[in-house]
């Protein structure tokens, strides 16, 4: 019997999804709960699994289309149909669902995502390993081998057990960064025959990146035309809805990152040990914490007539992804320690690139943080993240010989310094309050004292 894949209602407000990738075609086997396809909605994209084991006999709805929720989109046959019949007529599209001014950005259609590698038949269960040590061994390594399609991938083109990789992810599952690490390792990690030895083994200097593949346009002509993204167009509805509806002003502040480079090379090897990556996030995000807990009107929004301020402290996060930029949401961020900061951010970032964000994570923002400086830049002057009154940019983290003021005298030193950037709403915001945040802001990072 035919089992039906709906289009899932991903978050109460949504009304439709778009079809950005199918990582099965018709007549191929599927796992119950294997990535099946990837969507695209107003508030986040995803991968849905399928919802049975079979065979994937028909496909109801092609790449780029978007329909209603609970639509039918494929099918999966049982364990006895063949994927004979071929993909019907799709069904007619949704209406286009108008843009709500306070909508947060939305994630959208992803651009040459990777195609999952197919899993091998699952075999017949066997009677329980009577050794305890055992057991735990398999059932981890059974936890590694599931892991994002992109990492399959990843895994098949450089010639990878994954079962050889030490995961951070849930239930020790293998993330890209893990993998990414792994082949950094001598060799490509081709040395290491055992988890624990790819953990431990010692790294190589990153290879540079690979330049990205020249534009290729069609023979004899000069111009290339691509209709844009779903997660283009939203991108840019809120940027240009966000321009008009806010009066922006920048303003730009140096900060000494120095003590707080010292206690994050400190810390960040007890913090791999707990599986967390520990970067300059964690603790600016709780320099901006009391900074808006000082001038809450930062951390408001506004309609035609009202400043609406908000108890929680909910910090956005700004995640550059290969096929656009979305915000995941750290939700009650005060309550959290650096380490839960770390865990937290990690979490999101992970998540949004392997697009297992579910719609609220992406909702909720109060206050949003973008990082251009993590490719380089000397600061930005971002827009702001609407319906929200201010977003912070910071710059890169780089040595610069500055002047140091001391008892005996001035004298000039190398430090670790970078621009923070605060693009804020004048019609809420006045200069000098915008100051003084960000001068509570820089006071914070620079006297390197946190909660740990």
């Amino acid at each position: 019997m035919a089992t039906d894949v709906l289009m899932p209602q991903m978050g109460e407000s949504i009304a439709e999804g778009t079809v950005s990738k199918w990582l099965k075609k018709v007549g191929d086997k599927v796992d119950r709960d294997e990535p099946l396809l990837e969507i695209s909605t107003d508030k986040v994209d995803a991968e849905i699994p399928s919802p049975a084991a079979g065979t994937l006999t028909e496909i109801l709805a092609q790449e780029g289309q978007t329909v209603a929720v609970n639509s039918i989109v494929a099918r999966i046959g049982g364990e006895g149909e063949s994927g004979a019949r071929a993909t019907s007529p799709a069904p007619s599209p949704a209406p286009e669902a108008k843009v709500e001014q306070n909508q947060e950005p939305p994630p959208g259609e992803v651009a040459h995502a990777p195609q999952s590698v197919p899993s091998a038949p699952q075999a017949e269960a066997a009677p329980a390993p009577q050794n305890d040590d055992k057991n735990v061994a398999s059932l981890d390594e059974r936890r590694r081998s599931k892991s994002s399609p992109l990492v399959r991938k990843i895994a098949k083109e450089n010639n990878i057990d994954i079962q050889l990789i030490q995961g951070s992810g849930v239930s020790g599952r293998v993330t890209k960064n893990d993998i990414l690490d792994f082949l950094q390792q001598p060799e490509g990690g081709a040395r290491a025959t055992s988890p624990a030895e790819a953990k431990t083994a010692a790294p190589s200097k990153p290879a540079p990146p690979a330049p990205r593949p020249a534009m290729q346009f069609p023979s004899g002509q000069n111009t290339k035309v691509e209709p844009l993204s779903v997660m283009r167009k939203k991108i840019a509805q809120h940027m240009v809805l966000s321009k008009q509806t806010s009066a922006h002003v920048q303003t730009v502040f140096e900060v000494d990152f120095t003590a707080i480079d010292r206690l994050r090379r400190g810390q960040k090897d007890a913090y791999a040990e707990r599986g967390v990556k520990l970067t300059y996030m964690p603790f600016i995000v709780q320099a901006v914490i009391e900074g808006l807990k000082e001038f809450p009107i930062l951390n408001a929004s506004m309609d035609e007539n009202s400043v609406i301020y908000h108890r929680d402290l909910n910090i956005g996060i700004a995640v550059a992804l290969e096929w656009g930029l979305i915000v995941p949401v750290l939700k009650n961020a005060d309550e959290l320690n650096i380490l839960g900061l770390a865990r937290g951010i990690n979490d999101l970032g992970e998540r949004a690139r392997t697009k297992k964000l579910s719609p609220d994570d992406v909702q909720g923002g109060t206050f949003t943080i973008t990082n251009p400086g993590v490719f380089g830049g000397l600061f930005g002057l971002p827009i702001i993240n609407q319906p929200q009154v201010a977003i912070l940019g910071v710059g890169g983290v780089q040595k610069r010989p500055v002047v140091v003021e001391s008892e005996e005298g001035d004298s000039i030193a190398i430090r670790k310094m970078a621009y923070i950037s605060l693009t804020f709403d004048h019609r809420l915001i006045d200069g000098a309050v915008a100051d003084q945040f960000m001068a509570r802001v820089k006071e914070s990072l620079e006297a390197g004292q946190f909660t740990m």
